[in-house]
């Protein structure tokens, strides 16, 4: 992907501002033509800049208050059917591989402490995991966030 420039960082932002505007307001807004936003959106599109299209949903109203990140230790050899099978887990919100003491960074929701010891139980029941450790998230301190990177962007 070629580097961003001051346009495509406005673009960005104005998405995180307002992500149901048309492409006539933000163009409008942004001062450009109707034109060159959908083609610059085009390109970012084409060169993945977008990652899949979710509104981000709190788990908790659905019942599931507690949020844990397990880390998982691996048998290498296994590790591409293990993402397999973690996906096949609704609780798993998302895993990163890593590098480092642990193979596995998982990011579960739960409805409480018996239910993650059973999500828990699951993950060590796939193929390949050797053993877990589990972290509760008492508060998140920095939410996902785009703003900053795309601001210093538009600064440069």
């Amino acid at each position: 992907m070629p580097t961003l420039d001051a346009s495509d960082a406005r673009i960005l932002l104005a998405l995180i501002h307002d992500p149901r505007q048309t492409v006539v307001a933000m163009a409008a807004r942004l001062g450009l033509s109707r034109n060159t936003v959908q083609a610059r959106m085009a390109a970012l599109e084409k060169h993945h800049a977008f990652l899949p299209f979710d509104h981000r949903i709190s788990a908790e109203p659905l019942g599931y208050p507690l949020t844990a990140f397990i880390f998982v230790h691996v048998q290498q050899q296994k590790l591409g059917a293990l993402a397999l099978s973690l996906a096949a887990i609704p609780e798993v919100l998302e895993a990163h591989g890593l590098s480092g003491r642990a193979d596995i960074l998982v990011r579960v929701v739960s409805t409480g402490a018996e239910d993650l010891f059973r999500i828990n139980g699951k993950i060590l029941a796939c193929d390949g995991v050797e053993r877990t450790e589990t972290s509760l998230a008492m508060n998140q301190l920095v939410p996902f966030r785009m703003t900053p990177l795309l601001q210093r962007t538009f600064e440069k």
